[in-house]
């Protein structure tokens, strides 16, 4: 059964059985459509280097060492060795804009059962996964683990995460870039969960997409993506924490679409390849949405 706004909102106060239902619904999608491609999208031809070899046909030319070609006068290629085990981040951005909601559910609701999926493949495929809650007040790091059962729990943990205070007047997160770039395996999966409002890039990140495997997964709003049509309306707005009286006047859809285009550029900044970005609407299935990710992913490597 999808999860709907109805029935996801109840589970919320009781992780472990919202859980429960999003593994059911992982386990199928792995079984039905998923198979291998979640675990060969993320890897690709390998990432550790073994060493240089004599090139034969049917061999990757990606994978050609044009300087050893170029002393021998033949084609050698590198090496590579699998990965044998996956190590997946997930870092979740807990900043109050994402407790707005236009459909009967927020965009926190939405992104935590996102993560929680994404999470439960980990915990299908035999990876370790380890999560980061950051708000503007500080983070919670928890280790990566291995398991269904300390998967499980260290998901409920991020599910009962108490959602930032609106009325702090603090929007950034304090995301732990530097701790992470000391502590996480090399080529470990990093998945940045949050709102992505338009700003610079934290310090060092280029370095960081070359050492991990970065991508990005945002939810938008339906509202966020165009304005409702018709008479104007009020909004209640969580970063300022007050109703904010909407008019639908041209001036303010011009805005609005400023705001939109600066946000998918800062957006396609961070991760500028397409296929390390997933962008799922409140009112979408988030499971179809990863599942088209991941098909996606692999189709272009």
């Amino acid at each position: 059964m999808a999860l709907t706004p109805q029935n996801l909102l109840p589970g919320i106060s009781n992780p472990l059985a919202l859980l429960r239902k999003l593994e059911w619904r992982v386990r199928n999608a792995v079984e039905s459509t998923l198979g291998g491609i979640y675990r060969s999208a993320f890897r690709g031809r390998g990432m550790e280097f073994d060493q240089v070899v004599r090139y034969e046909f049917g061999d990757d030319i990606r994978d050609i060492d044009w300087n050893v070609t170029a002393r021998l006068g033949e084609p050698y290629r590198k090496k590579f060795v699998e990965e044998r085990e996956v190590t997946l981040i997930v870092v979740f951005e807990d900043t109050p804009s994402l407790q707005f909601g236009s459909a009967g559910i927020s965009k926190r609701e939405a992104l935590l059962e996102l993560a929680g999926l994404v999470m439960l493949l980990g915990a299908v495929n035999r990876d370790r996964v380890g999560t980061i809650h950051a708000t503007p007040r500080g983070y919670t790091l928890h280790e990566p683990v291995r398991g269904r059962g300390p998967i499980m729990h260290a998901a409920a943990e991020l599910f009962g995460q108490p959602a930032p205070d609106i009325t702090d007047g603090a929007t950034t997160a304090a995301i732990p870039w530097q701790l992470l770039s000391r502590s996480a395996p090399k080529h470990s999966i990093m998945i940045w969960l949050g709102d992505f409002a338009p700003r610079p890039a934290p310090e060092g990140w280029p370095i960081f997409q070359r050492r991990y495997q970065t991508m990005g997964f945002r939810i938008d709003d339906p509202w966020e993506r165009a304005m409702p049509a018709g008479e104007g309306f009020a909004a209640y707005d969580p970063v300022s924490g007050r109703l904010v009286n909407i008019g639908g006047t041209s001036a303010e859809r011009a805005a609005h679409a400023r705001w939109r285009e600066s946000r998918d550029t800062a957006w396609r900044s961070l991760f500028p390849d397409q296929f390390s970005r997933l962008q799922v609407g409140t009112d979408e299935n988030r499971l179809d949405a990863l599942v088209r990710f991941f098909h996606r992913r692999m189709s272009a490597r």
